[in-house]
This record gives C-alpha cells, structure tokens and sequence, in this order.
C-alpha cells in the first residue's frame, strides 16, 4: 500500500515538474502539486498545522506539514539549490511529531526531479 501510494504521489509530482520546471517559489509548487493530487483523486491536506507537545502540553509553534497525503505520507517540499541534511531532519522530525511512517522531500529546483527526491519509512 505505502509503495503504490508512494509512488502514485511521486507521479503526481513529475507532472507539475514536467509543467512548470525548475525556478518557482515552494508555494507555486504546493498548489500546483494540491491540484495533480486532486485530478488523481488522491486525498490530501495542505499546510497541516503540527503542534509540539512538550512535557504533557501542547505548544503551537507554527510547524506546518506542506502537504498530508492520505492521511499516511507527509510530503515536504523545498526549491533550493540542493537539499541540505537540514531538509531531513526537518522531515524526519515532522514524521515522528506527527506519529506518520512515510515521508517524501521533494526539491523541484532540480533538472531531474528525481535528483531532488528523497523517501523515509521510520
């Protein structure tokens, strides 16, 4: 389930770069990318707020997951130079606050998308 999930999300993701290519803004991405998901009938949330909790209390502070897939894959998506091991701890951290397996890091600031695409299962 979470490779053909996984994959079909990753096709999704092509596509917008097969559109748009490399040098937009990380928002252009994101809706963008909301849209194929959406033609693809595949459910999904944009910029679901994350909160911490932090000895027993829950703080909010201002930690958005880009996109929630299914209610199983967070996908971060980044349009930088190069993904930097900043981008995966970031993922990694999102993937245990939010108590989710599967994470995708998508960079759409590459030639290739597949150079700017990174899986985790934790």
């Amino acid at each position: 389930m979470e490779n053909e999930l996984t994959g079909r999300i990753i096709g999704c993701a092509i596509e917008v770069h097969k559109e748009l290519g490399p040098g937009l803004l990380e928002s252009a991405y994101e809706t963008a990318f909301s849209k194929e998901l959406s033609i693809a009938g595949i459910d999904h949330e944009r910029q679901v707020a994350l909160p911490l909790n932090y000895k027993g209390e829950r703080l909010d502070c201002g930690f958005r997951i880009d996109l929630l897939v299914a209610n199983e894959v967070i996908i971060e998506i980044k349009a930088v130079e190069n993904l930097l091991p900043i981008h995966e701890a970031q993922l990694l951290t999102y993937l245990r606050l939010a108590k989710k397996r599967v994470g995708l890091l998508i960079n759409f600031n590459e030639v290739q998308l597949r150079d700017g695409l990174r899986r985790f299962v934790v």
